[in-house]
């Protein structure tokens, strides 16, 4: 397929139908996108714009980023999800004004270098704040493509992957690389859809070989799926007196790394010796719902355990607070943690 076509086609359909109105499409610094950017991984647009906006009043550019705590960064971030992009992008901002003067790289191999920036994402930076020439390739463009010339294979194989990069570097306009990149993710977002893609309005419908073979909702074809594994832990809800509740906060890699939970336990009967170990007297102790948290690789079934304690002789290795479950401060919780919290303030 001539790419002229192609950039012809999406660029009119563009400058018609696509969005220009985005938080992040005003003043599209490279700070700016890059937030964005790393915000609107794995989560759709209307549920990133209250966390930007947010996000920019707090932190309006990278050195007010790097100075923060990483409690007050994760705690903007508590409900988006997949805590490692929060910090990463803290851990970023702190490198670019440590080692770049605050100056974001110009390049996708130098911005590849920084935590958590990917080849897409440093594309998508250099081309939407800079206009200067850079392919992407997220999951909105896969699957364009993968429609568009009926490409069969799970996305994520190498070999596909190869051959997708292949054809959004011979795609992706010279000219107005900024605008080619916004449109076809634009197209992946609002046309060209998981599901039941709106093909009667698509500016590729004529030449797109999945829409001629009648068949566009089997591309991409999925990743063959397993049966995801479940595990199970015990939220200890401690209470003390003035009922307030503790909360811990965790190492800061791994699960809900550097954010505040509850202490847990893997078995129900270690609890309460977990608790004398920790020098706790328990008062009276209470097992609430069990429900279930689910995790891109396991679920995780969550068995509460509300237990008023007397007092405290010694205190844990790890960070320890004691807080009000309907004010807990500005604190990265873990959405289950949060969750809990509110259930207390309730009870």
């Amino acid at each position: 397929m001539p790419a002229p076509w192609f950039q012809t086609a999406v660029l009119a359909w563009y400058e018609q139908h696509g969005r220009k109105h985005l938080p992040w499409q005003q003043n599209p610094t490279p700070y700016r996108v890059w937030v964005s950017e790393i915000m609107l991984q794995q989560t759709q647009v209307a549920t990133v714009i209250p966390y930007f906006e947010r996000f920019m009043a707090r932190f309006p550019n990278v050195e007010a980023l790097a100075a923060a705590q990483q409690d007050e960064v994760l705690h903007l971030w508590t409900g988006l999800g997949y805590y490692a992009r929060a910090r990463n992008l803290h851990k970023t901002a702190q490198i670019i004004v440590e080692q770049h003067q605050s100056v974001f790289p110009t390049t996708v191999a130098e911005l590849m270098e920084l935590p958590g920036i990917g080849r897409s994402t440093a594309g998508a930076v250099i081309s939407l704040s800079q206009n200067h020439w850079a392919p992407i390739l997220d999951g909105n463009v896969k699957r364009v493509l993968t429609r568009f010339y009926a490409i069969e294979g799970w996305p994520g194989q190498s070999a596909v992957e190869k051959q997708l990069w292949e054809i959004t570097e011979r795609l992706t306009s010279q000219e107005q690389p900024g605008a080619f990149n916004q449109v076809m993710m634009d197209l992946g977002a609002t046309l060209c859809t998981r599901g039941t893609p709106s093909c009667a309005q698509c500016p590729l419908q004529s030449r797109c070989q999945a829409h001629a073979q009648g068949n566009p909702q089997d591309y991409p074809t999925p990743k063959k799926k397993s049966p995801l594994p479940v595990r199970e832990r015990y939220f200890l809800l401690l209470q003390n007196a003035a009922g307030e509740v503790l909360l811990e906060q965790r190492p800061p890699t791994g699960i809900w790394g550097g954010l505040w939970c509850f202490p847990e336990v893997d078995a129900q009967h270690c609890w309460q010796t977990a608790l004398i170990q920790q020098g706790f007297t328990v008062a009276s102790h209470q097992t609430l719902p069990t429900f279930r948290h689910t995790f891109s690789h396991f679920h995780l079934d969550i068995h509460p355990i509300k237990i008023t304690v007397e007092e405290q002789l010694q205190i844990a290795d790890q960070p320890q607070r004691w807080v009000h479950s309907h004010a807990p401060g500005e604190l990265g919780l873990a959405a289950p943690v949060k969750k809990l919290l509110k259930q207390l303030s309730r009870l």
